[in-house]
């Protein structure tokens, strides 16, 4: 289970957005970068089991739609 994840928009623009996200996970500390078109850039830890991956990308790709781009008025 993720805890702890927090956002930060980095870039907005007409052409690009780009958010830096930090979260918890199994006892450490992930960081990264989710632009407009989905893709994640890991900036920490430098390498992330396979299936550890994948997990975590679905989890980081739910929270964005959450955080960003549902409207929650």
């Amino acid at each position: 289970m993720i805890t702890h994840f927090q956002l930060k928009e980095i870039k907005n623009n007409m052409i690009n957005q780009e958010w830096e996200f930090t979260f918890f996970y199994k006892k450490n500390k992930y960081k990264g970068k989710y632009f407009k078109n989905g893709e994640i850039t890991w900036i920490h830890p430098s390498s992330i089991t396979t299936e550890d991956k994948t997990f975590l990308e679905s989890c980081v790709h739910d929270l964005m739609l959450y955080h960003v781009y549902e409207d929650h008025s």
